[in-house]
């Protein structure tokens, strides 16, 4: 077993995962991949179990029936990590936005920075967008201006879905308590983070939209992280 585990949630991603689980696993870091499929109508799942035989000790998979969530997925894959002995826990998506190459440099801070989180950002210099259309743009940067306004985050894109995590943190966050389940979760980690005292460092990545696949963004997803903000600021 590697130090290194990356949990990819997937719903629907034949078309990727493939791809995917190979590049993570030809990286000059060794990471170990932890999938966590919801069920997933089009078999992704049993592509993962193809790949997976090629690669027994380092890519894993979790099935759950029903489209659960996101933030349900990650709390699951954290869950399964820290029942073992990774020492870093990363979050990325499977349809390449995230570039696996990126997965070095965002354990960098962590492993040997003093990170607690880090964040794989496209709003700090050097990083960036790819293929996204002006008012996608517009949304995005204003809704992590939106975020730093109401928590004081201090995290330039607090929205990323780009993350990586040492152990402590996720065990000194009560992840049963975590409330959001779509992308108001990525927030919601971090704020919780950052309310620990653990420093949150930023990379510059750039993201590319999605080429195969579909995206599983809705009107649902974006209420709950605009007006979960608010209901953030008052954690306990």
């Amino acid at each position: 077993m590697n130090d290194s585990l990356v949990i990819i949630p997937t719903y629907n991603e034949k078309e990727n995962v493939v791809n995917m689980l190979e590049t993570v696993m030809s990286l000059e870091y060794p990471f170990d991949v932890l999938i966590v499929d919801d069920g997933s109508p089009d078999g992704t799942g049993r592509f993962v179990e193809e790949v997976a035989a090629k690669y027994p000790d380092r890519i894993h998979l979790i099935e759950r029936t029903g489209k659960l969530g996101l933030g349900t997925a990650y709390i699951a894959g954290f869950k399964w990590a820290l029942s073992r002995d990774y020492e870093y826990v990363f979050e990325m998506d499977c349809d390449f936005s995230h570039d696996p190459e990126d997965l070095v440099r965002l354990r960098i801070p962590c492993a040997e920075g003093g990170a607690g989180v880090t964040v794989g950002s496209r709003y700090v210099k050097g990083g960036g967008v790819v293929n996204w259309p002006f008012l996608r743009r517009f949304i995005s940067k204003g809704a992590s201006i939106y975020v730093n306004m109401i928590l004081w985050l201090g995290v330039k894109d607090s929205t990323a879905g780009f993350v990586a995590y040492r152990r402590e943190v996720l065990e000194d966050i009560n992840l049963d308590s975590v409330k959001f389940i779509g992308y108001a979760f990525q927030i919601e980690m971090k704020y919780r983070a950052k309310r620990l005292g653990y420093k949150i460092t930023e990379v510059p990545i750039s993201f590319r939209d999605r080429v195969l696949g579909t995206s599983k963004m809705s009107l649902d997803i974006f209420n709950e992280a605009f007006f979960g903000v608010i209901k953030m600021r008052f954690l306990k």
